[in-house]
């Protein structure tokens, strides 16, 4: 049962997250006005305030949220023992392990909307903060494409030369159907033209059927026909995969491993990462407790100093570790989640010392 300490510290815990948030987050929005105050010029007013900026808080802040749990775990965890607090607590018949359920109720917390605004609130906020940034700042939507193959059912195989998505046509197209490994049927056209719903124009094209030794050749100049695929399956920007929510996201990286794509990395990643951004709030709460549960000589700096470099260590660890699944040398599995599993050992080792 949690007694009144235990809300005195989850108070503590989530009032000095919040402000963490609150400060780094003005300071984030300023360095940004002033990074894009010539591209805001050309923009209304009430663009940058709704479409650009109360979509970039929340995902700004959800991007750090580890790293402002940690901060705010070692600043009023230090606090509290330079007050004798926490000695206070120990003396009174509170166990160490008893002392870090508070911790872990507010990590709790903090993850669980950590993982909600990732999976749900912040994809379908990025696309309005992304379609801003695309139209005033700097335009990073993909509307080319060049050698595009992709399995769009079992056994057929389509390919389009080139791909212009402002016309939404594609250039020398070819589709082939095999059983097996036997041919089956074969179509080529000058161009083919998306409309809706995986509905395609195909213009100049010729069938050739295969029969055993037999052949059959149709031709024509326009057909209209559903193709199980869409732009969307291969005009891959490196945003994409922060636009959908999480059952989306498994979805559609679950469609394009059956059509043989091979450039959703950065997809898997993403997908990864927002299951471990949910551990990383445990991990570094349990850290940060146990760094600065003691209290020493000089006050409560050398402790945030310790923390903010064990918190940055930890953001360098996972973007670094990421890279080496987008260059293949790792699954995006152990990638994302390896500086969790290192610096969840980290976190055992301080924890078992800590009392002592």
């Amino acid at each position: 049962m949690l007694k009144k300490i235990d809300f005195y510290i989850i108070k503590k815990f989530l009032g000095t997250y919040i402000f963490a948030i609150i400060l780094i987050i003005s300071i984030a929005v300023v360095f940004d006005i002033n990074e894009k105050l010539d591209k805001f010029l050309n923009a209304p007013l009430k663009a940058i305030v709704i479409d650009y900026y109360l979509n970039f808080i929340p995902y700004f802040a959800n991007l750090f949220s580890p790293l402002f749990t940690f901060i705010a775990v070692i600043f009023f965890t230090s606090k509290l023992a330079d007050n004798s607090e926490i000695i206070a607590m120990l003396s009174s018949g509170i166990s160490f392990k008893r002392l870090m359920i508070p911790y872990m109720i507010s990590a709790a917390i903090i993850a669980g909307g950590t993982f909600y605004l990732n999976s749900f609130v912040i994809p379908p906020a990025n696309k309005t903060r992304i379609a801003f940034q695309n139209k005033y700042v700097s335009d990073k939507s993909v509307n080319y494409a060049n050698n595009i193959q992709l399995q769009v059912e079992p056994d057929v195989i389509a390919y389009i030369s080139r791909y212009d998505n402002k016309t939404r046509t594609g250039y020398r197209f070819s589709m082939e159907e095999f059983d097996g490994k036997t041919l089956k049927s074969r179509l080529t056209a000058e161009s083919v033209t998306y409309d809706t719903a995986y509905h395609w124009v195909i213009k100049n094209y010729m069938i050739r059927n295969f029969n055993g030794l037999k052949e059959t050749l149709q031709r024509g100049t326009q057909l209209d026909t559903v193709i199980n695929f869409e732009p969307a399956d291969f005009l891959i920007s490196r945003y994409d995969s922060e636009l959908m929510t999480t059952p989306a996201l498994k979805e559609y990286i679950d469609r394009q491993r059956k059509r043989g794509v091979a450039n959703i990395k950065a997809f898997e990643i993403e997908y990864e990462k927002r299951y471990a951004m949910t551990a990383a709030a445990f991990i570094l709460t349990s850290i940060g407790m146990s760094l600065a549960s003691r209290k020493v000589k000089g006050g409560m700096g050398l402790n945030i100093g310790i923390g903010l470099l064990l918190s940055f260590s930890y953001i360098l660890f996972s973007t670094v570790s990421s890279t080496f699944a987008v260059s293949g040398l790792t699954s995006p599995r152990i990638a994302v989640w390896l500086p969790n599993i290192i610096y969840t050992i980290i976190a055992i080792y301080l924890y078992r010392k800590a009392p002592k």
